[in-house]
């Protein structure tokens, strides 16, 4: 299973839009990965362990609760360019990862790609579809919350 989408971070022609520097979003990426607890779709929280994620270069070990199901992962930090979400296997939960990635096709224009892959497959139609399309439909609002945030943030001086 594999699903991708783009969400354009600025936008030139729209100067309702404050630009957000590759720095800017960087740090909101990390925080997303540090602390996923702060942003409103996030886990009730996040546990990093000891000794890990200390700079960008080491992976960030982590247990993420959302409530009584707690999903271990490790996240790496591609400084400046992306994130890896790798989810430990956990018995009769798929493992899905994410990719987030800064993308700059022109001086300033930045995008976020996100891509979601996991080794299951989806059947082409009945109740697996109509699932996949829903979890695809709330990957791209917690990705668009994610955007949002990190644009409230930006306002705030946060970032």
């Amino acid at each position: 299973m594999r699903f991708e989408h783009l969400i354009q971070i600025n936008d030139a022609g729209n100067p309702v839009v404050t630009p957000m520097t590759r720095a800017e979003l960087w740090r909101g990426l990390v925080a997303r990965a540090r602390t996923p607890q702060a942003f409103p779709l996030g886990p009730d929280r996040c546990e990093l362990a000891d000794g890990h994620g200390e700079g960008d270069a080491q992976p960030l070990r982590r247990q993420v609760h959302f409530g009584a199901l707690v999903i271990e992962d490790h996240v790496r930090l591609d400084a400046e360019r992306g994130l890896h979400f790798e989810p430990l296997p956990q018995e009769g939960m798929p493992s899905v990862r994410l990719s987030i990635t800064i993308e700059e096709p022109g001086p300033g224009a930045l995008f976020l790609r996100f891509v979601y892959t996991s080794d299951e497959t989806v059947a082409g139609g009945g109740l697996d579809a109509q699932l996949q399309s829903l979890r695809e439909q709330a990957w791209l609002a917690n990705d668009q919350d994610m955007v949002r945030t990190l644009r409230e943030w930006q306002r705030e001086g946060r970032l």
